[in-house]
């Protein structure tokens, strides 16, 4: 059994919000403000030097929620938002200012920082399934997928390939280097964000972990722009994916 506890809650435009530790990893819960029996769960995770109630997720949960009827949950990667850093952490977010500030590729810094925060998130996204599946308006056996991008994808990619209670994601913005073996372990629908000019991920590398899912159902979403110009759309793309795998129960 893992601990969870609520610690906080509000309610507008017909959201709950409620804030949330398990073993003592802060995260928030959005839910239908009007409670209206069991409904499937999306965890998501957010970017690199972001946070769990970053604008990007609570503005798709928000849609997720009033637009599916979802339960969506997020929780603090190591290092970010209520979590202090480890001095890994320091020297791994100094040397990426560094390379940037030189103009060198920010890419090799990124993919391994993001592998070492991987290893200590997959497993509390684990528990943090496993405490929430407690709860009587989610519950045990029910749909469950996952929503990450840039370094939610590097969490998100080894999450889903060790956790059969997933049944669909939404990954993108990430390099394939560490990724690949774990998604070729991945059979689940897929969608997947590329930006086609990313002056970080090559377009090549960005389609190589694309093609490394080994899921029947997987679709590629290349939009023009670099990597920060994702389409706001891509939003309700997420939304019409996921709605379309897990219909909502009266």
């Amino acid at each position: 059994m893992h601990s969870l506890h609520f610690t906080a809650e509000t309610s507008s435009n017909g959201v709950r919000e409620r804030d949330f530790t398990v073993d003592g990893v802060p995260g928030v819960l959005w839910s239908p403000a009007s409670g209206t029996g069991r409904a499937p769960l999306i965890l998501m995770a957010h970017g690199g030097g972001n946070h769990k109630k970053s604008p990007a997720m609570a503005g798709r949960a928000h849609r997720l929620v009033t637009g599916c009827g979802f339960h969506v949950a997020v929780i603090d990667a190591p290092g970010h938002g209520d979590r202090p850093r480890t001095p890994h952490d320091e020297r791994e977010i100094a040397e990426l200012f560094r390379a940037r500030a030189a103009g060198e590729p920010e890419g090799p810094i990124v993919v391994r920082y993001n592998a070492h925060l991987a290893e200590q998130a997959v497993p509390e996204y684990r528990a943090t399934l496993d405490a929430l599946q407690e709860l009587p308006e989610i519950g045990p056996g029910g749909p469950v997928g996952f929503f990450g991008l840039n370094m939610g994808t590097a969490i998100g990619v080894p999450f889903v390939a060790s956790e059969p209670r997933i049944a669909a994601a939404v990954f993108g913005l990430h390099w394939p280097d560490a990724l690949a073996d774990a998604a070729r372990r991945i059979t689940v629908p897929i969608e997947f964000d590329l930006q086609w000019d990313d002056e970080h991920i090559p377009r090549e590398s960005g389609l190589a972990l694309f093609d490394a899912f080994a899921s029947k159902e997987k679709t590629l979403h290349a939009n023009a722009g670099a990597h920060k110009e994702l389409p706001r759309f891509e939003v309700d793309n997420a939304v019409l994916f996921f709605a379309r795998h897990f219909p909502r129960a009266a």
